[in-house]
């Protein structure tokens, strides 16, 4: 009796901790503030799924982390100490589901992204923009204030991949991380030494950076720009092109795939994510700055391809596009993501394989660059010319 009394208790202990095995572990909080919103990483050791509520009197929102488990050496909360967020805070709602809970201060919208390698939930919280009311007529009206593009002294670098990221790899074994470093580093020296501007890299070696710290990474340095640098890929090895993205909603299956890839998700995720955000993407893009990025976009893209047209006939345009990339979620300054070559693509491989094809291209990137900080100047000094 004893016996099986005994096996018993060990059968219900292994059935207890098999399931628990089975839950994600979420290990722990940590934040960072900038001038628009405030970031908030959740870190997990596994997959997960989440959904999410609003609350008002008090203001706030909480995120359920479904078959989730919280772990013992876990940070449960911690004190925004900005005017966006107060304080945010986890525990163990029930056996399956972790909430975490943000007070808010001064925000309407929020942006949440699932990342792997590690496995994290990012939340992005925004400010509410200010405006100011002007007098129209006996009527007021309240409208956003646009500051005038500033002046370009910081340049973000971004190398995309890296360390356990290979990125894409061509028929001939070329690495795309490896690629992108270099022209990043040409890119960089070019912007350096001619157009003297100051020059961060998320990156200078073959080194593993996660996607949110890229632009986190900007952001901290009060970039002016952000440019990060990959090359394309694609299952049919005769896609060829150049191609340059700025951050918006698009329904164009071409550049979904393009982002799913870069993501590091499925094309019907990438399909599903972008879905749930419809309504907020809007927003998430002004804060982004759309129509700088896009204009930097259009100016980079020419660039590209007129100077390499000069030697390379075939060049193939694909035009500027924007779609969801995660890299360029949260950047507080234009920014844009460059596909400079299709790796997959034998001959475009071969390009890429030479030095002075990069070197081409690290020209062609910093004089579109530089055309775009040169129209902005011009921009500033029209705007304060207008009395």
């Amino acid at each position: 009796m004893k016996k099986a009394l005994v096996l018993s208790l060990l059968f219900l202990l292994f059935v207890h901790y098999s399931e628990a095995a089975k839950q994600t572990a979420v290990k722990g909080l940590r934040h960072a503030s900038y001038k628009s919103y405030t970031r908030v990483v959740v870190d997990v050791d596994g997959p997960l799924e989440y959904s999410h509520n609003r609350l008002y009197n008090p203001n706030r929102l909480y995120f359920d982390l479904k078959n989730c488990r919280l772990s013992a050496i876990a940070k449960s909360s911690l004190k925004a100490r900005d005017n966006i967020l107060g304080s945010v805070r986890m525990a163990q709602f029930d056996k399956e589901t972790v909430r975490v809970v943000f007070d808010l201060k001064n925000s309407k919208n929020f942006y949440a992204f699932l990342l792997e390698n590690p496995y994290r939930l990012v939340i992005d919280v925004y400010a509410i923009k200010d405006s100011v009311a002007v007098k129209a007529g006996k009527k007021e009206k309240k409208v956003s204030i646009d500051k005038a593009v500033p002046e370009i002294k910081t340049i973000v670098i971004d190398p995309g991949h890296g360390g356990k990221d290979p990125g894409a790899v061509g028929p001939n074994g070329l690495r795309e991380k490896d690629i992108v470093l270099a022209v990043s580093k040409k890119l960089g020296k070019i912007l350096r030494e001619k157009h003297g501007v100051n020059v961060v890299y998320t990156r200078k070696r073959d080194t593993f950076v996660p996607l949110n710290e890229r632009t986190e990474i900007a952001n901290a340095k009060g970039a002016d720009l952000f440019i990060s640098i990959h090359t394309n890929a694609s299952r049919k090895k005769s896609a060829r092109g150049i191609e340059t993205y700025f951050l918006n909603w698009t329904n164009n299956r071409e550049a979904l795939r393009v982002a799913a890839r870069e993501n590091k998700i499925s094309f019907s995720k990438m399909q599903k994510v972008q879905d749930e955000l419809n309504l907020i993407l809007n927003d998430l893009a002004r804060n982004n700055k759309r129509q700088e990025s896009m204009r930097l976009a259009y100016s980079v893209q020419s660039s590209m391809v007129n100077l390499l047209k000069k030697d390379y006939r075939s060049v193939k345009n694909l035009g500027v596009k924007y779609a969801l990339f995660y890299v360029l979620v949260g950047a507080e300054m234009p920014s844009i993501l460059v596909e400079i070559s299709f790796i997959t693509n034998r001959e475009e491989e071969r390009r890429l394989a030479k030095d002075s094809f990069k070197e081409m291209i690290a020209n062609a990137l910093a004089k579109g660059i530089n055309t775009y900080i040169s129209q902005s100047a011009l921009i500033v000094q029209r705007d304060s010319a207008i009395p």
